[in-house]
Formats: structure tokens, C-alpha cells, sequence
């Protein structure tokens, strides 16, 4: 976990409170620098952009549910269970950050070339939480999953958006969302290869 005085660390902490006091689409590089505290000469090289401390908030995120993952027995729940319990994971891991979220989102609808950018990203994120829940990302069937769980992700995502604490909506959404789309992640795997079988098969 990088620490508190990491320069990316600053920059993503001040850019997530600045979009919640301030909204995003007008939230300069400059601004968010100033509000770190740092000079313009000191952002980290791959912070040439907003999104891309979007983007290295995602893997923030990510990382947060890697650890959190990690410590769950999740051995005997079904593929459903485990993607549930990884999905709610990642959505206590952004909770501090929901009203600079919400409104990033709402800006977000107006930079349709931003959103495309972050596409690649979290199809990224979303194998990570297929492996997360022990689920192989790998492959033509891990990326078939990969953009199946975004859609789930997305759809649960926009819901917590305005959800109350107790996240029963979001829950909601998400149980019926990953049960629609288990008999069709299953009838798919009939297809394809899994990892050991391609390998034998090799």
C-alpha cells in the first residue's frame, strides 16, 4: 500500500476531494497539484492527465480488494457467492470516496471520449476481480467474462451511486444481475477449454 506521503497518493487523495467540493469536468491538473500540495513539476510522469489518475485510482481499488480478498475463504461458495462477495468488496473499498465518485460519473456523461479511454482499465480491474474470486480471467473465456462482469459491475455501480448505507439496493442488483448472467457465464465454459484441459490438449 503506498504511503500517505507517496506523491501519486497525494495527488489521487486531492483530486477525489476536490471532485466531491467542486465536480470533476472543470477540475484542472493545476488545481488538484495545488491541492496536494505539490508543484506542477512534481506530479508523477504518468499523471498527464485526469483520467489517468482515474485510472491509478481503479488500481488503488483494485489493490484494496486483492487484500481483502485474500483473507476470505471462499473455497466452498459457487462462482455467483464469490463474484458477490469480491463486487461488494470493491464497492466498500471506493465508500469513502462515493459523493467525489458520483459526482465524476455525472460529469463523466459529458466526456464521452474520457469514458472510452477508462474502458480498457476496467476490463482490466474486472479480471482482477475474477481472479479475486478464484475464477480464471485468462484467454478468449476470461475476457468473454471479463466484459460480462463489467456490464454487471456497471449496472451495480450507477444503483450504489444513490443507494443508502446499507447498500440493500445495490445487493439487490447485483444477486439478480450475477444470477441472470450464471447460466450464461456456465453454457459458455461448455464451449471453451478450461486452463488445465487446454494445456493437456496441448
Amino acid at each position: 500500500m503506498a504511503r500517505k506521503s507517496d506523491p501519486e497518493e497525494k495527488i489521487i487523495n486531492a483530486a477525489m476531494k476536490l471532485a466531491a467540493a467542486q465536480g470533476w469536468r472543470a477540475l484542472t491538473l493545476h488545481d488538484i497539484a495545488r491541492a496536494a500540495k505539490l508543484k506542477l513539476s512534481e506530479m508523477p510522469p504518468r499523471f498527464t492527465s485526469k483520467t489517468a489518475i482515474l485510472v491509478a485510482y481503479g488500481r488503488r481499488v483494485d489493490a484494496k480488494v486483492l487484500d481483502a480478498a485474500s483473507a476470505e475463504e471462499m473455497d466452498g461458495e459457487s462462482l455467483r457467492d464469490r463474484l458477490f462477495d469480491v463486487l461488494m468488496m470493491r464497492f466498500d473499498a471506493m465508500a469513502g470516496e462515493k459523493a467525489a465518485l458520483k459526482r465524476i460519473a455525472e460529469d463523466m456523461k459529458r466526456e464521452p471520449l474520457s469514458s472510452a479511454v477508462l474502458a480498457r482499465p476496467m476490463l482490466q480491474s474486472m479480471g482482477w476481480m475474477l481472479e479475486a474470486a478464484g475464477i480464471d480471467s485468462s484467454g478468449i473465456l476470461g475476457a468473454v467474462r471479463a466484459r460480462g462482469l463489467a456490464l454487471i459491475w456497471a449496472s451495480a455501480f450507477n444503483t450504489w451511486l444513490d443507494d443508502d448505507d446499507d447498500q440493500s439496493k445495490t445487493m439487490a442488483v447485483l444477486d439478480r444481475r450475477l444470477a441472470d448472467a450464471a447460466m450464461l457465464i456456465e453454457r459458455v465454459s461448455r464451449f471453451m477449454p478450461r486452463r488445465g484441459e487446454a494445456e493437456e490438449a496441448a
